[in-house]
């Protein structure tokens, strides 16, 4: 860290953007200079406390949620999932819970084949350039590398007319750090499938058509970065193929990621447009901008190095929420390229299924039963029962009658000393009838939480 001060003639602005700490925070293979303030907001630990009880309400009864108060969910979404239920809500979000479910034991399958030769050589030379710093794959061959190893694997033989694509790594890389193998696998599945079709097929169609739809709708958001970028013929698939295909995981700070994330997995894909057209409007949006950057050359430099303060997690946050894209701009944006494109280049040679605009709509298109949502706890914590309940049961063997055994007077510990003899530093011991000592915060008995 490095403390900057500042001068006497200084405006009060750039002082206090002087006297920030500035840090590092490193993603992928990166190096992202950002500002303190913007690693992650603080949130009270007393609403964190009740955001995580909200949200374990809404997993006990998905459905319900997702068919009569979709708006409170997504509302809940960018308000930023808590921590410890993020992986949860995210396999739940994107429905691979459900399929998960729905194809028991599948990934256990795949993960017992050997692989495709051609891919697992270029699976394992990926491996440790995903997330070097992050303690789950800094270690070559630990534990982070053999399971995002065994994820990406696992999806190469679920599709081999697909294989393995290198923008996947950091997807699963992501998917691991929240949640186990098996979830991590169904969620890229889901994303590749639902969210993101044909985003990592041959030929790399889809992503080049959302870079048409992307600069269309850069018009519309800003006309000027847009008439910049024309005037340069600086084509879309330079500067957003990795923002997209890797949902940012590789562009912004470790909060925005998972800010933007939650709103990802909840409303789909116009939040991955929404990030994109607010980062080239701040960046290239006024004439004061672009006097740095007079070329192509230039342009993309810029575009590489995105100021840290557009990528704060407040910040960024807001410019999404407010920027008036919707799904159906993007649909109807998505037909007009579509048949530009059939135009100029013929047929797509690769038929992706439709994309899924976020969590409803992957719910309508593949209804699940409860049997699907039924959560599983890996720690069960089992109360002992009440004293009250034992004192019942005596009386109700009494009322019928039935003789109740009496335990035998308890042997005084022949090797315990005495109260008032017991050694310095000695723990007391053990009252025979002391209460469990409950907390106004702990999870009740019908609640089996797993990642809390």
């Amino acid at each position: 860290t490095q403390s900057m001060l500042s001068t006497g003639n200084q405006s009060p602005a750039s002082s206090t953007e002087c006297q920030s700490i500035k840090c590092q925070i490193f993603l992928g293979s990166l190096e992202y200079p950002v500002y303190l303030i913007s690693v992650a907001e603080e949130i009270p630990t007393d609403v964190l406390r009740q955001r995580e009880v909200k949200w374990l309400e809404m997993l006990s009864s998905w459905d319900k949620w997702m068919s009569k108060k979709h708006k409170k969910v997504k509302l809940r979404c960018q308000k930023g999932i808590p921590p410890s239920l993020r992986g949860r809500v995210w396999l739940y979000l994107c429905g691979g819970k459900v399929k998960m479910e729905q194809n028991a034991h599948r990934f256990q399958d795949l993960d017992s084949q050997p692989g495709d030769p051609k891919w697992v050589d270029v699976i394992e030379k990926d491996l440790h350039r995903q997330f070097p710093f992050h303690e789950m794959f800094v270690a070559r061959g630990g534990h982070g590398q053999q399971d995002l190893f065994r994820v990406l694997k696992a999806y190469s033989l679920y599709r081999p007319e697909e294989g393995y694509c290198q923008a996947q790594a950091p997807i699963a890389a992501v998917l691991l750090m929240h949640m186990p193998a098996e979830e991590a696998f169904w969620c890229l599945v889901q994303i590749c499938e639902k969210y993101l079709p044909g985003y990592y097929s041959a030929g790399l169609e889809a992503i080049q058509l959302d870079g048409e739809i992307l600069f269309a709708l850069l018009k519309r958001v800003s006309p000027v970065a847009h008439r910049h970028l024309k005037k340069h013929k600086i084509d879309p698939i330079l500067y957003m193929t990795e923002w997209f295909m890797c949902v940012f995981s590789r562009t912004l700070p470790w909060a925005s990621v998972l800010r933007v994330w939650d709103m990802f997995f909840c409303e789909g894909v116009k939040i991955v447009f929404r990030v994109g057209l607010v980062l080239l409007k701040c960046m290239l949006g006024s004439q004061e901008k672009l006097k740095v950057c007079q070329g192509q050359y230039e342009t993309m430099e810029l575009l590489r190095a995105i100021e840290p303060r557009y990528m704060q997690e407040g910040f960024l946050i807001r410019e999404i929420l407010e920027l008036p894209v919707s799904e159906r701009d993007i649909e109807k944006e998505h037909l007009s390229q579509l048949r530009l494109w059939k135009e100029s280049r013929g047929e797509l040679r690769c038929k992706s299924p439709p994309r899924m605009h976020g969590a409803r709509a992957i719910m309508a298109a593949d209804p699940p039963s409860k049997q699907d949502l039924r959560q599983r706890p890996t720690i069960t914590v089992e109360f002992p029962p009440s004293s009250k309940n034992t004192e019942e049961e005596k009386d109700k063997k009494k009322t019928n009658g039935q003789k109740t055994e009496t335990s035998p007077p308890e042997t005084a510990n022949q090797h315990l000393l005495p109260q008032d003899q017991l050694l310095p530093g000695q723990p007391q011991p053990l009252l025979k009838d002391t209460p469990l000592q409950g907390s106004n915060q702990s999870l009740s008995s019908a609640e089996h939480d797993t990642y809390l």
